[in-house]
Protein backbone atom coordinates (compact mmCIF):
# COMPACT_ATOMS: atom_id res chain seq x y z
CA UNK A 1 0.00 0.00 0.00
CA UNK A 2 2.75 2.45 0.98
CA UNK A 3 4.81 1.48 -2.08
CA UNK A 4 1.78 1.96 -4.37
CA UNK A 5 1.16 5.40 -2.93
CA UNK A 6 4.83 6.32 -3.35
CA UNK A 7 4.68 5.30 -7.02
CA UNK A 8 1.60 7.46 -7.54
CA UNK A 9 3.31 10.37 -5.81
CA UNK A 10 6.36 10.03 -8.07
CA UNK A 11 4.15 9.98 -11.16
CA UNK A 12 2.25 12.99 -9.90
CA UNK A 13 5.45 14.88 -9.15
CA UNK A 14 6.70 14.25 -12.69
CA UNK A 15 3.48 15.71 -14.05
CA UNK A 16 3.53 18.65 -11.65
CA UNK A 17 7.22 19.19 -12.27
CA UNK A 18 6.50 20.32 -15.81
CA UNK A 19 4.34 23.06 -14.30
CA UNK A 20 6.39 23.86 -11.22
CA UNK A 21 9.76 24.10 -12.96
CA UNK A 22 8.45 27.19 -14.71
CA UNK A 23 8.22 29.07 -11.43
CA UNK A 24 11.88 30.05 -11.20
CA UNK A 25 15.22 28.44 -11.91
CA UNK A 26 16.72 29.04 -8.50
CA UNK A 27 15.23 26.17 -6.53
CA UNK A 28 11.65 27.19 -5.82
CA UNK A 29 10.11 24.36 -7.83
CA UNK A 30 11.58 21.51 -5.71
CA UNK A 31 10.47 23.30 -2.55
CA UNK A 32 6.92 23.58 -3.83
CA UNK A 33 6.96 19.99 -5.00
CA UNK A 34 7.99 18.91 -1.52
CA UNK A 35 5.23 21.06 -0.06
CA UNK A 36 2.56 19.56 -2.29
CA UNK A 37 3.77 16.05 -1.51
CA UNK A 38 3.66 16.74 2.22
CA UNK A 39 0.24 18.36 2.02
CA UNK A 40 -1.14 15.34 0.22
CA UNK A 41 0.30 12.85 2.69
CA UNK A 42 -0.93 14.85 5.65
CA UNK A 43 -4.53 15.20 4.53
CA UNK A 44 -6.21 11.98 3.61
CA UNK A 45 -9.61 12.90 4.99
CA UNK A 46 -12.21 15.00 3.22
CA UNK A 47 -12.58 18.37 4.92
CA UNK A 48 -16.16 19.10 5.96
CA UNK A 49 -17.48 16.92 3.15
CA UNK A 50 -20.72 16.27 4.93
CA UNK A 51 -21.68 13.51 2.57
CA UNK A 52 -23.13 12.94 -0.81
CA UNK A 53 -22.00 13.38 -4.36
CA UNK A 54 -21.31 16.60 -6.10
CA UNK A 55 -22.83 18.01 -9.28
CA UNK A 56 -22.11 15.68 -12.17
CA UNK A 57 -20.29 13.09 -10.07
CA UNK A 58 -21.03 9.40 -10.29
CA UNK A 59 -18.91 8.34 -7.32
CA UNK A 60 -17.09 9.60 -4.25
CA UNK A 61 -15.34 12.93 -4.45
CA UNK A 62 -11.64 13.50 -4.02
CA UNK A 63 -10.47 10.13 -5.31
CA UNK A 64 -7.60 11.38 -7.51
CA UNK A 65 -4.09 12.15 -6.27
CA UNK A 66 -3.64 14.71 -9.03
CA UNK A 67 -6.54 17.14 -8.89
CA UNK A 68 -7.51 20.62 -9.86
CA UNK A 69 -6.34 21.70 -6.39
CA UNK A 70 -2.75 20.66 -7.15
CA UNK A 71 -2.82 22.53 -10.46
CA UNK A 72 -4.36 25.68 -9.01
CA UNK A 73 -1.87 25.78 -6.12
CA UNK A 74 0.99 25.45 -8.61
CA UNK A 75 -0.47 28.18 -10.83
CA UNK A 76 -1.09 30.44 -7.83
CA UNK A 77 2.55 30.16 -6.73
CA UNK A 78 3.93 30.65 -10.23
CA UNK A 79 1.82 33.67 -11.11
CA UNK A 80 1.67 35.45 -7.75
CA UNK A 81 -1.69 34.71 -6.13
CA UNK A 82 -0.40 32.87 -3.04
CA UNK A 83 2.38 30.54 -1.90
CA UNK A 84 3.63 28.86 1.31
CA UNK A 85 5.28 31.26 3.74
CA UNK A 86 9.10 31.43 3.90
CA UNK A 87 9.66 28.17 1.99
CA UNK A 88 11.98 29.74 -0.59
CA UNK A 89 14.56 30.19 2.18
CA UNK A 90 13.55 27.75 4.92
CA UNK A 91 12.20 24.37 3.85
CA UNK A 92 11.31 23.50 7.46
CA UNK A 93 8.85 26.40 7.80
CA UNK A 94 5.70 25.29 9.64
CA UNK A 95 2.73 24.41 7.46
CA UNK A 96 -0.53 26.32 7.49
CA UNK A 97 0.83 29.82 6.82
CA UNK A 98 0.49 31.38 3.38
CA UNK A 99 1.67 34.55 1.65
CA UNK A 100 -0.62 36.47 -0.69
CA UNK A 101 1.14 37.91 -3.70
CA UNK A 102 0.02 40.99 -5.67
CA UNK A 103 -2.68 39.14 -7.61
CA UNK A 104 -4.06 37.35 -4.55
CA UNK A 105 -4.23 40.59 -2.59
CA UNK A 106 -6.16 42.20 -5.45
CA UNK A 107 -8.77 39.41 -5.55
CA UNK A 108 -9.07 39.42 -1.77
CA UNK A 109 -9.59 43.17 -1.69
CA UNK A 110 -12.34 42.97 -4.30
CA UNK A 111 -14.23 40.31 -2.31
CA UNK A 112 -13.98 42.37 0.89
CA UNK A 113 -15.11 45.54 -0.88
CA UNK A 114 -18.13 43.75 -2.37
CA UNK A 115 -19.02 42.30 1.04
CA UNK A 116 -18.94 45.78 2.54
CA UNK A 117 -20.92 47.27 -0.35
CA UNK A 118 -23.55 44.51 -0.67
CA UNK A 119 -23.88 43.29 2.93
CA UNK A 120 -22.51 45.59 5.62
CA UNK A 121 -23.59 48.99 4.32
CA UNK A 122 -27.10 48.13 3.02
CA UNK A 123 -27.90 46.33 6.28
CA UNK A 124 -26.83 49.32 8.38
CA UNK A 125 -23.90 47.52 9.97
CA UNK A 126 -21.13 49.30 11.84
CA UNK A 127 -17.62 48.00 11.28
CA UNK A 128 -15.09 47.82 14.09
CA UNK A 129 -11.56 46.48 14.37
CA UNK A 130 -10.44 44.65 17.50
CA UNK A 131 -7.02 43.27 18.55
CA UNK A 132 -5.85 39.80 17.61
CA UNK A 133 -4.63 39.33 21.21
CA UNK A 134 -7.25 39.17 23.95
CA UNK A 135 -7.10 38.41 27.70
CA UNK A 136 -7.27 34.73 28.56
CA UNK A 137 -10.41 35.37 30.62
CA UNK A 138 -12.24 36.29 27.42
CA UNK A 139 -11.82 32.71 26.26
CA UNK A 140 -12.75 31.33 29.66
CA UNK A 141 -16.04 33.21 29.31
CA UNK A 142 -16.55 32.17 25.68
CA UNK A 143 -15.95 28.50 26.41
CA UNK A 144 -12.95 28.19 24.10
CA UNK A 145 -10.62 27.13 26.91
CA UNK A 146 -12.86 24.20 27.76
CA UNK A 147 -14.33 23.26 24.39
CA UNK A 148 -12.10 24.43 21.53
CA UNK A 149 -10.01 21.32 20.98
CA UNK A 150 -9.50 18.42 18.58
CA UNK A 151 -8.74 14.80 19.47
CA UNK A 152 -5.13 13.93 18.62
CA UNK A 153 -3.46 10.55 18.13
CA UNK A 154 0.21 9.87 17.46
CA UNK A 155 1.86 7.12 15.45
CA UNK A 156 4.32 5.38 17.77
CA UNK A 157 6.67 4.51 14.89
CA UNK A 158 7.13 7.84 13.05
CA UNK A 159 5.57 10.16 15.69
CA UNK A 160 3.30 11.84 13.14
CA UNK A 161 0.15 13.30 14.68
CA UNK A 162 -3.36 13.33 13.27
CA UNK A 163 -6.92 14.22 14.16
CA UNK A 164 -8.42 10.96 15.32
CA UNK A 165 -11.87 11.53 13.80
CA UNK A 166 -10.53 12.58 10.38
CA UNK A 167 -8.08 9.67 10.33
CA UNK A 168 -10.93 7.21 10.83
CA UNK A 169 -13.30 8.97 8.45
CA UNK A 170 -10.68 8.51 5.77
CA UNK A 171 -12.55 10.63 3.25
CA UNK A 172 -15.81 8.67 3.63
CA UNK A 173 -18.45 11.37 3.07
CA UNK A 174 -21.16 9.50 4.98
CA UNK A 175 -19.05 8.99 8.11
CA UNK A 176 -19.07 11.86 10.62
CA UNK A 177 -17.20 11.10 13.86
CA UNK A 178 -16.80 14.58 15.30
CA UNK A 179 -19.13 13.95 18.25
CA UNK A 180 -18.14 10.36 19.03
CA UNK A 181 -16.77 9.89 22.61
CA UNK A 182 -13.01 9.43 23.06
CA UNK A 183 -13.33 5.85 24.30
CA UNK A 184 -15.33 4.86 21.23
CA UNK A 185 -12.80 6.51 18.90
CA UNK A 186 -9.96 4.61 20.57
CA UNK A 187 -11.86 1.33 20.18
CA UNK A 188 -12.49 2.10 16.50
CA UNK A 189 -8.79 2.84 15.98
CA UNK A 190 -7.83 -0.52 17.47
CA UNK A 191 -10.43 -2.55 15.58
CA UNK A 192 -10.29 -0.80 12.21
CA UNK A 193 -6.58 -1.43 11.68
CA UNK A 194 -6.24 2.01 10.09
CA UNK A 195 -2.66 2.67 9.02
CA UNK A 196 -0.53 5.76 9.52
CA UNK A 197 -0.70 7.79 6.27
CA UNK A 198 3.01 8.61 6.64
CA UNK A 199 4.70 5.28 7.42
CA UNK A 200 1.99 2.62 7.21
CA UNK A 201 2.21 1.48 10.84
CA UNK A 202 -0.84 0.51 12.90
CA UNK A 203 0.54 1.41 16.32
CA UNK A 204 -1.31 4.39 17.84
CA UNK A 205 -1.17 6.19 21.18
CA UNK A 206 -4.32 6.96 23.11
CA UNK A 207 -6.35 10.05 22.29
CA UNK A 208 -5.21 13.37 23.70
CA UNK A 209 -7.22 16.59 23.72
CA UNK A 210 -5.36 19.30 21.85
CA UNK A 211 -6.52 22.89 22.37
CA UNK A 212 -6.36 24.84 19.13
CA UNK A 213 -5.58 28.23 20.67
CA UNK A 214 -2.19 29.91 20.74
CA UNK A 215 -1.75 31.16 24.32
CA UNK A 216 0.66 33.96 25.21
CA UNK A 217 2.46 35.30 28.26
CA UNK A 218 2.14 39.04 27.66
CA UNK A 219 4.50 41.38 29.49
CA UNK A 220 7.84 40.85 31.28
CA UNK A 221 6.26 39.78 34.57
CA UNK A 222 3.94 37.12 33.14
CA UNK A 223 4.77 33.61 34.36
CA UNK A 224 1.68 31.89 32.96
CA UNK A 225 -0.37 32.50 29.81
CA UNK A 226 -2.51 35.56 30.39
CA UNK A 227 -3.69 36.15 26.81
CA UNK A 228 -4.32 34.30 23.56
CA UNK A 229 -4.46 34.90 19.84
CA UNK A 230 -8.13 34.95 18.92
CA UNK A 231 -9.54 31.86 17.17
CA UNK A 232 -12.49 33.94 15.88
CA UNK A 233 -13.25 37.65 15.62
CA UNK A 234 -16.58 37.17 17.38
CA UNK A 235 -15.26 37.63 20.90
CA UNK A 236 -13.88 41.06 20.04
CA UNK A 237 -17.34 42.13 18.90
CA UNK A 238 -19.06 40.60 21.93
CA UNK A 239 -16.69 42.25 24.41
CA UNK A 240 -17.08 45.63 22.69
CA UNK A 241 -20.81 45.25 21.94
CA UNK A 242 -22.23 47.50 24.64
CA UNK A 243 -19.80 50.37 24.07
CA UNK A 244 -20.21 50.16 20.29
CA UNK A 245 -24.00 50.22 20.68
CA UNK A 246 -23.71 53.31 22.86
CA UNK A 247 -21.29 55.32 20.69
CA UNK A 248 -23.29 54.44 17.57
CA UNK A 249 -26.57 55.46 19.26
CA UNK A 250 -27.88 52.13 18.07
CA UNK A 251 -30.77 49.91 19.04
CA UNK A 252 -31.69 46.27 18.60
CA UNK A 253 -31.38 44.61 16.18
CA UNK A 254 -27.80 45.90 16.02
CA UNK A 255 -25.31 44.74 13.40
CA UNK A 256 -21.56 44.76 13.91
CA UNK A 257 -19.03 43.75 11.25
CA UNK A 258 -15.37 42.78 11.40
CA UNK A 259 -12.63 41.89 8.95
CA UNK A 260 -9.80 40.23 10.82
CA UNK A 261 -7.15 37.56 11.07
CA UNK A 262 -7.68 34.60 13.37
CA UNK A 263 -5.35 31.87 14.57
CA UNK A 264 -5.87 28.15 15.16
CA UNK A 265 -3.10 25.71 15.97
CA UNK A 266 -4.40 23.01 13.62
CA UNK A 267 -3.09 19.48 14.10
CA UNK A 268 -2.86 18.79 10.36
CA UNK A 269 -3.03 21.93 8.22
CA UNK A 270 -3.47 20.83 4.63
CA UNK A 271 -5.01 21.42 1.23
CA UNK A 272 -3.57 24.90 0.77
CA UNK A 273 -5.99 27.63 1.89
CA UNK A 274 -8.63 25.16 3.09
CA UNK A 275 -7.02 24.25 6.42
CA UNK A 276 -4.75 27.03 7.71
CA UNK A 277 -3.28 28.11 11.03
CA UNK A 278 -3.69 31.81 10.30
CA UNK A 279 -6.56 32.99 8.14
CA UNK A 280 -8.99 35.83 7.60
CA UNK A 281 -12.68 36.09 8.38
CA UNK A 282 -15.46 38.42 7.29
CA UNK A 283 -17.92 38.34 10.16
CA UNK A 284 -21.36 39.79 10.76
CA UNK A 285 -22.70 39.81 14.32
CA UNK A 286 -26.43 40.48 14.62
CA UNK A 287 -27.49 41.24 18.20
CA UNK A 288 -31.27 41.06 18.58
CA UNK A 289 -34.18 40.67 20.97
CA UNK A 290 -35.37 37.07 20.46
CA UNK A 291 -38.94 38.03 21.40
CA UNK A 292 -39.12 40.70 18.69
CA UNK A 293 -37.90 39.91 15.17
CA UNK A 294 -40.67 41.94 13.52
CA UNK A 295 -38.17 44.21 11.75
CA UNK A 296 -37.05 41.23 9.72
CA UNK A 297 -40.56 40.14 8.77
CA UNK A 298 -40.76 43.20 6.52
CA UNK A 299 -37.20 42.75 5.20
CA UNK A 300 -37.89 39.11 4.35
CA UNK A 301 -41.19 39.72 2.54
CA UNK A 302 -39.69 40.38 -0.96
CA UNK A 303 -37.65 37.16 -0.67
CA UNK A 304 -40.34 34.73 0.56
CA UNK A 305 -40.43 32.84 -2.75
CA UNK A 306 -36.65 32.60 -3.03
CA UNK A 307 -35.48 28.98 -2.91
CA UNK A 308 -32.82 27.90 -0.41
CA UNK A 309 -30.78 24.71 -0.86
CA UNK A 310 -30.31 22.48 2.19
CA UNK A 311 -28.59 19.17 2.89
CA UNK A 312 -30.65 17.64 5.68
CA UNK A 313 -29.01 15.22 8.15
CA UNK A 314 -31.03 12.24 6.86
CA UNK A 315 -29.82 12.86 3.30
CA UNK A 316 -26.09 12.94 3.89
CA UNK A 317 -25.39 9.52 2.45
CA UNK A 318 -27.15 10.26 -0.85
CA UNK A 319 -26.28 13.96 -0.99
CA UNK A 320 -29.87 14.80 -1.94
CA UNK A 321 -30.52 18.54 -1.83
CA UNK A 322 -33.83 19.72 -0.39
CA UNK A 323 -34.98 23.00 -1.88
CA UNK A 324 -37.51 25.04 0.02
CA UNK A 325 -38.67 28.59 -0.32
CA UNK A 326 -37.87 31.05 2.43
CA UNK A 327 -41.59 30.99 3.24
CA UNK A 328 -41.59 27.20 3.66
CA UNK A 329 -38.38 27.24 5.71
CA UNK A 330 -39.86 29.83 8.06
CA UNK A 331 -43.41 28.45 8.34
CA UNK A 332 -42.16 24.94 9.16
CA UNK A 333 -39.89 26.37 11.84
CA UNK A 334 -36.80 24.94 10.17
CA UNK A 335 -35.00 28.30 10.03
CA UNK A 336 -36.30 29.37 13.48
CA UNK A 337 -37.30 33.00 12.84
CA UNK A 338 -37.50 35.71 10.12
CA UNK A 339 -34.09 37.14 11.05
CA UNK A 340 -32.18 33.91 10.52
CA UNK A 341 -34.18 33.10 7.37
CA UNK A 342 -33.38 36.53 5.93
CA UNK A 343 -29.64 36.17 6.50
CA UNK A 344 -29.59 32.69 4.96
CA UNK A 345 -31.24 34.14 1.85
CA UNK A 346 -28.91 37.13 1.83
CA UNK A 347 -25.73 35.05 1.89
CA UNK A 348 -26.85 32.50 -0.69
CA UNK A 349 -27.72 35.40 -3.01
CA UNK A 350 -24.43 37.15 -2.27
CA UNK A 351 -22.46 34.10 -3.34
CA UNK A 352 -24.48 33.46 -6.50
CA UNK A 353 -25.39 36.96 -7.68
CA UNK A 354 -22.37 38.96 -6.49
CA UNK A 355 -19.48 36.48 -6.36
CA UNK A 356 -20.68 34.39 -9.30
CA UNK A 357 -20.81 30.94 -7.68
CA UNK A 358 -23.06 28.52 -9.62
CA UNK A 359 -26.15 27.82 -7.52
CA UNK A 360 -25.90 24.06 -8.08
CA UNK A 361 -22.48 24.11 -6.39
CA UNK A 362 -23.79 25.59 -3.13
CA UNK A 363 -25.72 24.10 -0.23
CA UNK A 364 -26.50 24.77 3.41
CA UNK A 365 -25.47 21.71 5.43
CA UNK A 366 -27.24 21.42 8.76
CA UNK A 367 -24.93 20.45 11.60
CA UNK A 368 -26.16 18.05 14.27
CA UNK A 369 -25.25 17.45 17.90
CA UNK A 370 -21.57 16.63 18.21
CA UNK A 371 -20.76 18.69 15.10
CA UNK A 372 -22.17 22.04 16.16
CA UNK A 373 -19.89 24.47 17.93
CA UNK A 374 -20.29 24.56 21.70
CA UNK A 375 -22.04 27.93 21.49
CA UNK A 376 -24.56 27.13 18.73
CA UNK A 377 -28.23 26.25 19.09
CA UNK A 378 -28.75 25.94 15.32
CA UNK A 379 -25.91 25.76 12.84
CA UNK A 380 -25.59 25.60 9.05
CA UNK A 381 -22.45 25.61 6.96
CA UNK A 382 -22.76 27.20 3.53
CA UNK A 383 -20.61 24.85 1.46
CA UNK A 384 -19.28 24.96 -2.10
CA UNK A 385 -18.35 22.07 -4.34
CA UNK A 386 -15.44 21.51 -6.73
CA UNK A 387 -14.44 18.28 -8.46
CA UNK A 388 -11.42 16.67 -6.84
CA UNK A 389 -11.88 18.78 -3.71
CA UNK A 390 -15.39 17.97 -2.54
CA UNK A 391 -17.76 20.05 -0.47
CA UNK A 392 -15.99 22.65 1.68
CA UNK A 393 -17.43 25.08 4.23
CA UNK A 394 -17.18 28.73 3.16
CA UNK A 395 -19.59 30.37 5.63
CA UNK A 396 -20.33 29.36 9.20
CA UNK A 397 -23.92 30.37 10.08
CA UNK A 398 -24.49 29.99 13.82
CA UNK A 399 -27.36 30.99 16.06
CA UNK A 400 -25.42 31.55 19.28
CA UNK A 401 -28.42 32.67 21.40
CA UNK A 402 -27.31 34.60 24.53
CA UNK A 403 -24.42 32.18 25.18
CA UNK A 404 -21.63 34.73 24.68
CA UNK A 405 -23.09 37.71 26.53
CA UNK A 406 -24.22 35.58 29.48
CA UNK A 407 -20.77 33.99 29.70
CA UNK A 408 -18.98 37.33 29.69
CA UNK A 409 -21.39 38.78 32.25
CA UNK A 410 -20.67 35.83 34.53
CA UNK A 411 -16.87 35.97 34.27
CA UNK A 412 -16.46 39.77 34.18
CA UNK A 413 -19.22 40.65 36.62
CA UNK A 414 -20.49 43.33 34.21
CA UNK A 415 -24.17 43.51 33.26
CA UNK A 416 -24.43 43.24 29.46
CA UNK A 417 -28.21 43.52 29.20
CA UNK A 418 -29.71 46.41 27.21
CA UNK A 419 -33.05 48.16 26.91
CA UNK A 420 -35.32 46.97 24.11
CA UNK A 421 -38.81 48.40 23.78
CA UNK A 422 -38.95 49.36 27.43
CA UNK A 423 -37.73 45.94 28.58
CA UNK A 424 -34.32 44.81 29.81
CA UNK A 425 -32.99 41.93 27.70
CA UNK A 426 -29.77 40.04 27.13
CA UNK A 427 -29.54 40.08 23.32
CA UNK A 428 -29.18 36.93 21.28
CA UNK A 429 -26.48 36.68 18.62
CA UNK A 430 -26.67 35.37 15.06
CA UNK A 431 -23.39 35.13 13.19
CA UNK A 432 -22.61 34.45 9.52
CA UNK A 433 -18.82 34.16 9.23
CA UNK A 434 -17.07 33.95 5.84
CA UNK A 435 -13.70 32.21 5.53
CA UNK A 436 -12.15 34.70 3.11
CA UNK A 437 -9.16 32.55 2.12
CA UNK A 438 -11.39 29.65 1.14
CA UNK A 439 -13.54 31.96 -0.97
CA UNK A 440 -10.46 33.19 -2.85
CA UNK A 441 -9.30 29.60 -3.39
CA UNK A 442 -12.70 28.50 -4.66
CA UNK A 443 -12.91 31.41 -7.09
CA UNK A 444 -9.69 30.08 -8.63
CA UNK A 445 -10.79 26.44 -8.47
CA UNK A 446 -14.15 27.08 -10.13
CA UNK A 447 -12.56 29.36 -12.71
CA UNK A 448 -9.73 27.01 -13.68
CA UNK A 449 -9.88 25.90 -17.33
CA UNK A 450 -7.47 23.98 -19.54
CA UNK A 451 -7.54 22.69 -23.11
CA UNK A 452 -4.90 21.54 -25.60
CA UNK A 453 -3.91 25.13 -26.37
CA UNK A 454 -3.92 27.05 -23.11
CA UNK A 455 -4.74 27.39 -19.42
CA UNK A 456 -6.98 30.20 -18.23
CA UNK A 457 -8.94 31.40 -15.20
CA UNK A 458 -12.55 32.15 -16.07
CA UNK A 459 -12.99 34.42 -13.05
CA UNK A 460 -16.04 36.66 -12.84
CA UNK A 461 -14.86 39.73 -14.75
CA UNK A 462 -15.41 42.12 -11.85
CA UNK A 463 -13.29 39.92 -9.54
CA UNK A 464 -10.24 39.52 -11.77
CA UNK A 465 -7.04 40.94 -10.22
CA UNK A 466 -6.26 42.91 -13.39
CA UNK A 467 -9.13 44.48 -15.34
CA UNK A 468 -7.41 45.04 -18.65
CA UNK A 469 -4.02 44.48 -20.26
CA UNK A 470 -2.69 46.83 -22.93
CA UNK A 471 -0.19 45.62 -25.57
CA UNK A 472 1.49 47.05 -28.62
CA UNK A 473 1.54 44.46 -31.39
CA UNK A 474 5.28 45.16 -31.57
CA UNK A 475 7.46 47.52 -29.56
CA UNK A 476 8.39 49.72 -32.53
CA UNK A 477 7.05 52.12 -35.18
CA UNK A 478 5.22 54.16 -32.56
CA UNK A 479 2.94 51.30 -31.51
CA UNK A 480 4.57 51.13 -28.07
CA UNK A 481 4.21 54.85 -27.34
CA UNK A 482 0.57 54.75 -28.45
CA UNK A 483 -0.10 51.73 -26.22
CA UNK A 484 1.60 53.32 -23.21
CA UNK A 485 -0.53 56.42 -23.64
CA UNK A 486 -3.72 54.32 -23.73
CA UNK A 487 -2.60 52.43 -20.61
CA UNK A 488 -2.05 55.73 -18.78
CA UNK A 489 -5.49 56.98 -19.78
CA UNK A 490 -7.23 53.80 -18.64
CA UNK A 491 -5.34 53.50 -15.34
CA UNK A 492 -7.43 56.26 -13.77
CA UNK A 493 -10.50 54.00 -13.87
CA UNK A 494 -9.25 50.44 -14.30
CA UNK A 495 -6.46 48.29 -12.95
CA UNK A 496 -4.21 48.10 -16.02
CA UNK A 497 -1.20 45.96 -16.90
CA UNK A 498 1.11 47.04 -19.73
CA UNK A 499 3.40 44.54 -21.46
CA UNK A 500 5.48 44.73 -24.62
CA UNK A 501 7.82 41.74 -24.12
CA UNK A 502 7.49 38.50 -26.07
CA UNK A 503 5.17 37.54 -28.88
CA UNK A 504 1.59 38.78 -28.75
CA UNK A 505 0.42 35.17 -28.35
CA UNK A 506 2.58 34.60 -25.28
CA UNK A 507 1.36 37.86 -23.77
CA UNK A 508 -2.25 36.78 -24.29
CA UNK A 509 -1.54 33.43 -22.64
CA UNK A 510 0.05 35.07 -19.59
CA UNK A 511 -3.03 37.24 -19.09
CA UNK A 512 -5.38 34.29 -19.65
CA UNK A 513 -3.61 32.35 -16.91
CA UNK A 514 -4.22 35.05 -14.31
CA UNK A 515 -7.80 35.69 -15.39
CA UNK A 516 -7.50 39.12 -17.06
CA UNK A 517 -10.88 39.53 -18.81
CA UNK A 518 -9.84 41.90 -21.61
CA UNK A 519 -6.69 42.58 -23.60
CA UNK A 520 -6.39 45.75 -25.70
CA UNK A 521 -3.92 45.60 -28.59
CA UNK A 522 -2.53 48.54 -30.54
CA UNK A 523 -1.62 47.49 -34.09
CA UNK A 524 -0.82 49.22 -37.37
CA UNK A 525 -4.51 49.79 -38.11
CA UNK A 526 -4.66 51.83 -34.90
CA UNK A 527 -2.28 54.35 -36.46
CA UNK A 528 -4.54 54.55 -39.54
CA UNK A 529 -8.08 54.77 -38.15
CA UNK A 530 -7.73 55.18 -34.35
CA UNK A 531 -9.27 51.79 -33.45
CA UNK A 532 -7.83 49.10 -31.18
CA UNK A 533 -8.71 45.44 -30.70
CA UNK A 534 -10.37 44.19 -27.52
CA UNK A 535 -9.95 40.45 -26.87
CA UNK A 536 -12.22 38.32 -24.68
CA UNK A 537 -10.29 36.00 -22.33
CA UNK A 538 -12.86 33.20 -22.41
CA UNK A 539 -13.64 33.01 -26.14
CA UNK A 540 -10.44 34.60 -27.53
CA UNK A 541 -12.73 36.55 -29.90
CA UNK A 542 -11.74 40.13 -30.79
CA UNK A 543 -13.59 43.27 -31.85
CA UNK A 544 -12.33 46.66 -32.94
CA UNK A 545 -13.28 49.64 -30.80
CA UNK A 546 -12.56 53.34 -31.41
CA UNK A 547 -9.93 54.57 -28.99
CA UNK A 548 -12.17 57.43 -27.86
CA UNK A 549 -14.90 54.96 -26.86
CA UNK A 550 -12.58 52.46 -25.19
CA UNK A 551 -13.31 53.35 -21.52
CA UNK A 552 -17.06 53.04 -22.06
CA UNK A 553 -16.65 49.77 -23.96
CA UNK A 554 -14.49 48.27 -21.21
CA UNK A 555 -16.88 49.48 -18.55
CA UNK A 556 -19.75 47.63 -20.26
CA UNK A 557 -17.66 44.52 -20.86
CA UNK A 558 -16.51 44.25 -17.24
CA UNK A 559 -20.14 44.68 -16.16
CA UNK A 560 -21.05 41.57 -18.15
CA UNK A 561 -21.96 42.74 -21.66
CA UNK A 562 -21.08 40.32 -24.51
CA UNK A 563 -18.00 41.32 -26.49
CA UNK A 564 -19.94 41.88 -29.71
CA UNK A 565 -22.17 44.45 -28.01
CA UNK A 566 -19.37 46.79 -26.94
CA UNK A 567 -17.99 47.58 -30.42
Amino acid sequence: MVQDKARLLRRRDRRLGRVLLGVRRDGEAPVLQAYLRGALQGGGAQDNSGGGRGPGESGEVGGSLTSVLDEVVALAARRGFFWPSARDLYSDSPAGFWVYGPLGVAVKRKVVDLWRREIVEPEGGVEIETPSVLPIRVFEASGHLGHFFDRLVECRRCHSRFRADKLLEGGNPSLILEGVPDEELERMLRESGVRCPRCGARDWTGIKKFNLMYTLAVGPEAREPNAALRPETTQGSVVEFKRTLMVSRGKLPFIMAQVGRVFRNEISPRRALIRMREFQQLEIHVFFDPSDTSAYEEKLRPHLDYRLRFLLPDDRETGKITEMTAREALETGYTVNPLITYWLVLYQRFFTETLGFPLERLRYRELVEGEKAHYAKVHWDLEAYCEGVGWVELVNNAYRTDYDLVGHSRVSGVDLSVNSGGRTVVPHLYEPSIGLDRVVLFLLLLGFRRDERRTWLALPRHLAPIDVAVFPLMAKDGLDSEAREIARELSGEFRVFYDEKGSIGRRYRRMDEIGTPACVTVDYQTLEDGTVTVRDRDTMAQVRVPRAGLPRALRRFLAGAPLEEIA
